[in-house]
This record gives structure tokens, sequence and C-alpha cells, in this order.
């Protein structure tokens, strides 16, 4: 009992100082759970506590950051520009196409698991147009957010990289098995984006030839804007002279062989994007120096999510070597309805969804999620289904208040986050019991253990 009690306390300390921003999710990552082993008597201990806790995230960890590598690097080469001019091509100035090329586009960018660059390309290739039109922009925001949410449940995407590293599992056995719920999301966003198109278009064709909703500088344009080269470099803040635009087809190649590898598993994770990214330099950037700048380019982005994961990875070690998590488990099923365990997978898809909104994702991922899993364990619910379904609520995390990323994407779309939230919560809700249905469909998480 009093392991349990140390235990609930440090999730609770380590909660309210990340969600209060006292402290950044790394230091309390590292520094609660020493202070918390120490008062349960762990003493020199502690530090081989960490060790094994880092031994279990380190491959995540590699997989990860050369993950972030390989996308940044192709980015940077002009792997997608193309791709971009011809959706704005396509979709010219009919609300349904643009609708659909904007899920599409944040589709394929949105592979590399960047919120920002996302979120920059596609306000600099297509609001210009939905202005243009006098196209609703909170409509923009619900189809960006919502598509990039799906996307970001890839193995090296934020939400996925967390649960593998707090519940100690492969990503790819954690996100292999979601493609069709993924699939299933995508499909619904498309609908979706289909359905405002038509909405939009039978608006704007009701209203006065002259007088679309649109603001007075962006309504006087004649032409939908182009998107130059020099302009989609800036939108994923790559550099000018790193493009290879005689190479596309190639890095196309690569891209596809090493997302086939993935989905079927011929290598570790790991292995496979180190592999692809050393690959991908020796193609495109052969001369040392310009090795050296693209990792430069992307050093805070590989370095971010590195240090983070293995700081989990110490987190975990300590909450697992002390007892800490094993007690609390136990606590837990002292409590719980014997009847209810067996159907902990829907109900952690289901706690997942406010729970999403209301945590960050480093309270929800790493202080809450080790608990379910270790709890449902008894039942017969393994650790890859209660992962898979934390993953569940995603769509309402987008309006979060607590997700920096909310704040960037109101400020370049010039709307207010209350807004947003009151005009996108039933689409983010709506999308987070499709993604729900589909995993019970696809057995992707079981409605009932055993």
């Amino acid at each position: 009992m009093t392991l349990a009690l140390l235990g609930f306390a440090m999730i609770a300390v380590f909660m309210t100082l990340v969600m209060t921003r006292r402290m950044s999710a790394v230091v309390a990552l590292i520094i609660i759970p020493i202070v918390f082993a120490l008062f349960a008597g762990a003493g020199a201990g502690v530090g081989a506590m960490m060790l094994k806790g880092l031994g279990q995230t380190a491959p995540t960890a590699i997989m990860l950051m050369f993950a972030i590598l390989y996308f940044g690097i192709m980015i940077d080469a002009g792997l997608f520009q193309p791709l971009v001019r011809w959706i704005v091509a396509w979709a010219g100035e009919n609300p349904v196409k643009l609708m659909l090329g904007h899920v599409a586009l944040v589709t394929i960018v949105g592979l590399d698991g960047d919120g920002t660059t996302t979120v920059l390309v596609a306000v600099s290739a297509l609001l210009p147009v939905y202005r243009k039109l006098g196209i609703s922009i909170l409509k923009f925001a619900v189809l960006g957010s919502m598509t990039f949410i799906l996307m970001n449940m890839s193995p090296w995407g934020g939400p996925s990289a967390r649960v593998a590293a707090a519940l100690k599992i492969d990503p790819s056995e954690l996100f292999v098995p979601m493609l069709p719920v993924v699939g299933a999301g995508l499909v619904s966003v498309f609908l979706l984006a289909w359905w405002f198109g038509r909405q939009e278009r039978t608006r704007l064709a009701a209203l006065p030839m002259a007088a679309p909703e649109a603001p007075a500088d962006t309504a006087a344009s004649d032409t939908t804007p182009a998107v130059s080269d020099a302009a989609l470099a800036g939108a994923f803040q790559s550099d000018p002279a790193a493009l290879r635009p005689r190479l596309i087809w190639l890095n196309f190649a690569l891209t596809a062989v090493l997302m086939v590898a993935v989905v079927l598993r011929l290598a570790p994770l790991p292995a496979l994007f180190m592999a692809g990214t050393a690959l991908a330099l020796a193609l495109n950037y052969p001369r040392l120096s310009e090795q050296r700048d693209r990792f430069m380019a992307h050093a805070g982005n590989v370095l971010g999510v590195g240090v983070l994961v293995l700081a989990a990875g110490a987190f975990t070690g300590v909450m697992t070597e002390t007892g800490m998590i094993q007690a609390m488990a136990g606590s837990i099923l002292t409590v719980l309805p014997p009847e209810l365990g067996p159907w902990l997978a829907p109900i952690t898809a289901l706690i997942s969804i406010p729970a999403n909104f209301l945590l960050s994702a480093d309270a929800w991922y790493f202080g809450v999620l080790p608990v379910i899993a270790q709890t449902a364990a008894p039942y017969g619910v393994t650790a890859e289904e209660i992962g898979r379904a934390s993953l569940m609520g995603g769509p309402v995390h987008a309006l979060s208040p607590l997700v920096a990323a909310v704040y960037l994407s109101c400020a370049l779309l010039d709307i207010e986050l209350a807004d947003l939230q009151r005009y996108a919560w039933k689409y983010a809700l709506g999308l987070c019991f499709v993604l729900i249905a589909a995993g019970l469909v696809f057995g992707v998480i079981p409605l009932v253990a055993g």
C-alpha cells in the first residue's frame, strides 16, 4: 500500500508540474522518479533502475530520431513539392476539389510527423485560395487538424512514440495493426471534405456575384495565387540550395521501398530508418559539408524527441523496478469490479477522449497509461491493445488548450481558439467514435478480452 501511495503521488506531482509548466517534460521525467525512488528506499539502486528503463526505450528513441531525420531530408530534397503544385492546380477554384486536395496534401506532408511544417505548407499553398473564394476558414482548420492527427499516429509520430516508450513495446507492433483504423479515419475525413465542399459550393453560388464572403484584400485578386518553388521551400522550412529536383523519382522509390519494409516488418524499425537515412544522405548530399548541414537543420527536432523518449525510459524504469506500478495496479484491481476488467480496452478508448483534451500528452501517456496497462494485464488485455486504445481520443487533442500547435494554427488562420473549439468539437468527437468503431471491427482492440 505504501508503494501504491508513493506511485500515485509521483504521478500526481509529475502531471501537476508538467501541466502548469513549472517543469519541462524531460526534466520532470528524470528528477521526479529519482526523488520518489529515494523515498521508497531504493538508495544507490536508482541508477541501475534508470539504466534498465533506458535500455528498453533506446530502440524506440533511435527509430524516432532516424525517422524524423529521413523525412526531413526528403522534404529538404523537395520530394513533396511537385505534389503540392499538382494539388493546387487540380483544385483550382472548385470548393469540393479544393477541400479534397487539402486533405490529400496534409496526408502526404503529415508523414514526417511535424505539425508545424504541415500547417505552414497547407497555409502557404491553400489558404490564399480559401480566402479568395470566401470559403470558411474554420472548415480549413477542421480538415487540417483532423487529417494530421491521423497521420501523427505513425510509429514516429508523437502519440505513438510516447505510447511505445511508456509501455515498452515495439512501435511496429503498436502501429501496423492500426493501419485499417487510420484508413477508416482518412476515408471519413475525405467524406467530410466532400460534404464541406458541397456546402460551400452551394452557399457561394447563392451569393451575389460581386460579394463573396472574404476579406477585401484577398477578394480583390483575380487569379489563384501560384505556388513558387521559393514559397514552397519557405513553407517546408527548407534551404532552397538543398533541393534535388533531378533525384525526385529516386527519392520516391527509396521512400516507397522503405514504407513497404516498415509495413511488412522486414527488419526492426530502427535498422530500417538508419539504413534509409544513410542512403538518403549518400544519394542526395554526397559531400560531407552538405550532410553536416542536413544534420544541423534537423538537430532540434531529432534531439528533442530522442531525449524525451530516453527520459521516459528512466521514468518508467524506476516505476517498474521499485514495484510502484505493480502496487498501483494491484490497488486498482481491489476496487475495480471484476466484470469490468475484460472490457478495459474499450473503456480506455472512451477515457482517452476526455483525457486527450484535459491532460497534456506527457501526463496522459507517461503518467496514466502505464497504470491502466498493468491493471488490464491480469484480465488478458495486452499492453499493445491498451496502447492502441489510448490513441483513439487523439482527434480531440487537436482542440486542447494545452497543445502549443493549436495556438500556432489559430494565429496563422487569424481565428480564435474558442471559435475553433465550438465549431470543431462535434467533428473531432465523431472522428473519435469512427476510430473506436473501426478498432473494434478490425480487432485492433478487443471488445471483451479472451
